[in-house]
């Protein structure tokens, strides 16, 4: 009984988790089918004009990598469904042998109920009791015998169900494997016929082998030309930053310089302004207290004053008279408390009024001298954060395929040609436009080859973009990331594509390492 609880549970994990996978698969080949519609789609654009391309070449065989990805994925799911069908054949045999067991057990009951007539004769049976209670432990043990043979029977029925959906559940396994199978044979014809595609495309490469190399060398050599170009515009522009570097180092000092100047001569002038409105404020703080200490002391005497009077009136006579003297001498006390308190209180105010003065005097000052650095241009400096975005910069196309990197690499398809490379190239459609990758100011744009280029400044690097049919910006303007830079022009081949470069001053550095799609 555990073996065969174990056996179900494992069954019906596996069919579970073979299902996640099958599922996973066909979502993957799903997505597949569609990059490779849209790899046919851009071949069927791009395959009058640039055939013979490496763009080209490369779209081939991304797709052949695709298709050849599709069908080991159907590989997957063919063997899952293999698995799961031996898993059903087994679960099969075995609900056979236990029906086959409840069909023995439920045809020897059969036979020994018809070989014991007293049971088939239910009446004679009981009424053959000798008592009462005999009787009717007969009745129950008839009905206990009637339920276990129906019990019997709907075991025999649910049994052979459970068989028949196995049965029919194997059936639509095998008619699944059957559509796979009919997949994959239509997946290897298409993968042999587009590899046969690649083989003419490759026997096309090489009837034109003399006329493309000849092109090939001839774009090395003009990519030699443009990387001389770029070199000696890079030196230039060192040269001249140094320069302006240097002006600008002696400018800033003597502006420094005058500003210090100006700024102490603002602060002389703003404290002699200042100095009689202090003076003035401390005289009148001095001036304060003292009346507020004047009429302290009147106050103080005025009180004495009034204790005395009180004391005498209080012994001479206790009149009411006197007693409105007391009032009339204690409205005095309080008048004079009051003009206490008033001389305090422009004391105060005197002493905050000082204070006040001197804040804003300081506040002057360095309002004064900050005014007067910039007015002299001093601190105005400005950097570049470039460096500080590596692997963070943006692409320059919105859509295209890298089909050179950075660095010498084989040609693909003409071993004996090696190529060196300053940066990367990119497939584009036609009409591409190319955008910059960073803020920065354009140093220049120049023709080079039949085609135009555009190098921006960032700092202490440079980004370049070449193989421009048109271009959208001039030298000294001021650019951000995704501003157009021009049209990405036709190449040799037929393919249009963009040559993107970063240098770091006068080295050229890996665009992969920097930019991000």
């Amino acid at each position: 009984m555990t073996k065969r609880i174990s056996f179900f549970v494992g069954l019906l994990l596996f069919a579970f988790v073979s299902g996640q996978k099958k599922e996973q698969l066909q979502k993957q080949n799903a997505e597949i089918k569609r990059q490779i519609a849209e790899i046919n789609a851009n071949l069927a654009k791009t395959q009058k004009e640039a055939k013979l391309s490496v763009a080209y070449l490369n779209e081939v065989n991304k797709k052949i990598g695709l298709r050849e990805k599709v069908y080991n994925n159907t590989q997957k799911e063919k063997k899952l469904i293999e698995d799961d069908i031996y898993l059903k054949q087994l679960e099969i045999n075995r609900q056979k042998r236990e029906l086959g067991v409840l069909r023995k057990n439920y045809a020897d009951v059969l036979v020994k109920a018809y070989k014991n007539k007293g049971v088939q004769n239910k009446v004679t049976f009981i009424l053959s009791s000798k008592n009462l209670g005999e009787a009717i432990r007969r009745v129950q043990y008839l009905k206990s015998y009637s339920d276990y043979q129906d019990k019997k029977a709907a075991e025999i029925m649910g049994a052979a169900q459970q068989l028949q959906k196995t049965v029919d559940d194997r059936q639509k396994s095998v008619k699944e494997k059957e559509n796979v199978l009919v997949s994959q044979k239509t997946e290897l014809l298409t993968i042999e016929a587009e590899r046969k595609q690649r083989e003419n495309l490759l026997g096309e490469f090489k009837k034109n082998e003399a006329e493309l190399t000849a092109q090939i060398r001839k774009k090395q050599a003009e990519s030699r030309s443009l990387e001389s170009k770029i070199r000696s515009i890079i030196a230039e522009e060192i040269r001249i930053a140094k320069a302006k570097e240097e002006a600008e180092r002696k400018a800033e000092a003597e502006r420094m310089r005058l500003a210090k100047i100006a700024a102490e001569k603002e602060k002389a002038r703003i404290e002699a302004e200042n100095r009689a409105k202090l003076e003035a404020a401390a005289e009148a703080k001095r001036k304060a207290e003292a009346e507020a200490r004047r009429l302290a002391d009147i106050e103080k005497k005025k009180a004495e004053e009034a204790r005395s009077k009180a004391a005498a009136a209080a012994k001479a006579d206790a009149t009411a008279k006197e007693e409105a003297r007391k009032i009339a001498a204690e409205k005095d006390a309080k008048e004079a408390a009051d003009r206490a308190k008033a001389a305090e209180d422009r004391a105060a105010a005197a002493r905050a009024a000082e204070n006040a003065i001197a804040k804003r005097t300081e506040d002057a000052k360095k309002a004064a001298e900050s005014k007067t650095m910039t007015s002299f241009g001093v601190g105005s400096a400005s950097g570049s954060n470039f460096a500080a975005n590596r692997g963070k910069i943006g692409f320059p196309v919105s859509q295209g395929t890298i089909t050179h990197y950075f660095g010498r690499q084989p040609h693909p398809v003409f071993k004996n040609i090696w190529e060196d490379n300053t940066g990367i190239k990119i497939s584009v459609p036609a009409g591409t436009v190319a955008k910059c990758v960073f803020p920065g100011e354009v140093s220049k744009v120049f023709v080079d080859g039949g085609t135009k280029n555009v190098m921006v400044r960032h700092g202490s690097y440079f980004t370049i973009y070449s193989n421009l049919q048109s271009t959208s910006v001039t030298a000294g303007q001021r650019v951000s990331a995704g501003t157009a830079i021009g049209t990405v022009a036709q190449d040799y081949d037929g393919s249009y594509t963009l040559d993107f470069q970063i240098w770091n001053d006068k080295n050229p550095v890996d665009p992969m390492g920097w930019i991000s799609r």
